[in-house]
């Protein structure tokens, strides 16, 4: 290929000097800019292990890095309505090196804590969405309670004595069980626990009376007969349990809860970064490994662009603001 000054005579000296020049500079912008991923990519996840959340970031993970050419290194930092984590990832270093797995609990802790949590749309750079869950209420198959309608009129016969397990106050679980007490006029004790094993642990030992949890951790108990769903929180019933009614058709209206995950890298992240994450995201989504190891869990997979992620959480951050204050639920 000819150079800018190939024909000299055809030129004058200054102008040939400036085009080698420019040629000089973007050849050494395109040479320093950096090569992403250069080491392991931390992905933040704000639940304990062995839930819903984690094991859609980990399975989604291990495509990553294959994607990237990185391993991708999970690190659950549970608690605090997701604080912990999205502090850790707005902190970081903006070059897509750690990642938080975004949730419903991030929008949510912008109204439930006081002072109110970190603003996920100041704080983060949108990447895709994951997949949503959608949630629902289940009893013990041993238990006093084999629909909601029982549940709610022994509740609102012995004030204060249903006890209602979920994961981690400030998740949407949490949350959900909350407004559903709200709703539904009864005086209950709701109980956070660290994770979902925990959470069905309690339930299987009878210590806690109702479990407000995602679907999927508890499909294979159900399956196994020890576990009895009474309703889902969504506005429609869910295709893996068509004979289930949903919370408003149990008797309860003013309940369509789901839950999502999403993936976001600290503000100011390069764009170039956010959109090889972006491209990275969906082609693990669309891996048949990826689909057949999360939808067995509940999981419907979605992939959007970060525009898609950035209207995403501005509606939940209104919507559970919204939720929070008509429903006058406060952190405990």
């Amino acid at each position: 290929m000819p150079t800018p000054c190939a024909t000299p005579r055809s030129r004058p000296r200054r102008q040939c000097l400036l085009a080698l020049a420019a040629t000089a500079c973007a050849a050494a912008g395109h040479a320093q800019q950096p090569r992403y991923p250069e080491r392991p990519v931390t992905l933040v996840v704000p639940f304990a292990p062995g839930g819903i959340a984690d094991l859609t970031a980990r399975t989604v993970g291990e495509s990553l890095a294959r994607q990237l050419g990185q391993a991708v290194v999970v690190d659950n930092q549970p608690g605090a309505g997701a604080v912990v984590a999205s502090q850790r990832v707005a902190q970081a270093a903006p070059d897509g090196h750690t990642l938080l797995l975004l949730s419903n609990a991030n929008a949510v802790a912008v109204s439930l804590l006081k002072p109110p949590g970190p603003d996920p749309q100041k704080l983060f750079a949108p990447i895709s969405t994951l997949g949503a869950f959608d949630l629902g209420v289940f009893a013990s198959a041993s238990g006093r309670f084999a629909t909601l309608a029982t549940a709610l009129t022994w509740a609102r016969a012995n004030p204060g004595r249903l006890n209602i397990a979920t994961i981690a106050a400030g998740s949407t679980q949490h949350l959900a069980a909350k407004l559903f007490e709200a709703r539904a006029g009864i005086d209950a004790l709701v109980v956070p626990y660290k994770g979902s094993p925990a959470v069905l642990t309690a339930l299987r030992a009878g210590e806690v009376d109702l479990v407000v949890e995602i679907l999927g951790p508890m499909l294979p108990q159900l399956k196994a007969g020890t576990v009895r769903a009474l309703a889902v929180a969504g506005a429609k019933r869910h295709p893996l349990l068509p004979e289930v009614p949903t919370v408003a058709e149990a008797g309860v209206a003013g309940v369509d809860v789901a839950s999502w995950n999403a993936l976001a890298a600290p503000a100011g992240t390069p764009p170039a970064v956010v959109e090889q994450l972006n491209r990275a995201v969906r082609a693990a989504l669309a891996e048949p490994a990826v689909q057949q190891r999360l939808a067995p869990l509940g999981v419907r997979l979605a992939a959007g662009t970060p525009a898609d992620l950035h209207v995403l959480l501005a509606a939940e951050v209104r919507r559970w603001g919204d939720l929070i204050r008509a429903a006058k639920i406060t952190a405990e």
